[in-house]
């Protein structure tokens, strides 16, 4: 017999140092904040979170995979092109979700993974590091009609930080959305038996987090020209933490040059909300899943 409520899992792209370093920092462990997220824009769900990066981590294998409504796969700090034990598991855990069926979504390293997974490639950007809010997001013609941007206007901005992006197209991708740091901001990839959506930005993180990311990435932001010093630095961080608490700070949001659709959750948000919406519950519909998923993690 069917659930009622959504089966999901989230893919946890950090390795365990680096969700310390995010805790000590000030923000939180990628795969906890992304299933809490999802719980609260779908409270019917269920959601599981595997750790592929962590040597020794129970994985779901394709079965497992299908029994699941969505998969989400986090950001990471690691860079897909090195390869290793941590990232060559991920890469197959998304191929094995193609096969499988299943709907998935990804954010930054999401987007990267599942790229590769289809058979694209990633580099890092020569045009340099996009930290903490991506500007005049612009869809694409086919992103103008596209469900995973409804809601979406003409040109937007949204919180962000990568070095990496998209660098060859895998067959089955659609581009959505670009910037000028950035063409691939937003795509589909159609690949085997499964759809993944996904964004170069963060539509799951807080001003909170990004503002964690920031003090992580101190020397990254004075090197790479995004401030002058350690103190501007910090009182960029301050104005973050300061936005995060207060939103409705007229002022501080005309500082940091944001609006709505990063101010409102609802609209930051949206991405994932749509992929809900638009791509996971109406599967679910359709197919009818199992009661429970195999997949347990320890």
């Amino acid at each position: 017999m069917a659930v009622s409520g959504l089966r999901l899992l989230v893919v946890e792209g950090n390795v365990a140092a680096a969700r310390e370093r995010a805790i000590a920092s000030g923000g939180t462990a990628a795969g906890l904040s992304y299933a809490d997220l999802l719980r609260r824009l779908a409270p019917d769900a269920t959601v599981d979170i595997c750790y592929p990066a962590d040597p020794g981590s129970n994985l779901p294998g394709v079965a497992d995979l299908a029994a699941y409504d969505g998969v989400a796969i986090t950001g990471s700090a690691l860079n897909i092109y090195d390869g290793g034990p941590a990232i060559e598991p991920q890469v197959a855990l998304v191929r094995d979700a193609f096969q499988a069926g299943t709907p998935m979504f990804g954010s930054c390293w999401g987007l990267q993974v599942a790229t590769v997974a289809a058979g694209g490639t990633v580099r890092a950007n020569p045009k340099g590091r996009e930290i903490g809010i991506a500007r005049r997001i612009v869809p694409t013609a086919a992103g103008r009609d596209h469900p995973l941007l409804a809601g979406r206007p003409a040109a937007y901005d949204a919180i962000c930080v990568h070095l990496d992006e998209v660098e060859t197209m895998p067959a089955g991708m659609t581009v959505l959305a670009g910037n000028a740091v950035s063409d691939v901001q937003a795509a589909e990839i159609r690949h085997g038996n499964g759809v993944f959506w996904g964004v170069q930005y963060h539509p799951e993180y807080t001003f909170r987090e990004i503002a964690a990311v920031m003090r992580r990435y101190g020397p990254v932001m004075v090197t790479g020209g995004f401030v002058h010093d350690a103190a501007e630095l910090q009182a960029v961080i301050a104005q973050y933490d300061a936005l995060d608490a207060a939103p409705g700070d007229t002022a501080l949001a005309w500082r940091l040059g944001v609006d709505g659709e990063v101010l409102d959750p609802a609209a930051r948000n949206r991405e994932i909300g749509n992929w809900l919406a638009h791509l996971v519950r109406p599967a679910r519909a359709v197919s009818g899943k199992a009661e429970t998923a195999l997949f347990k993690n320890p």
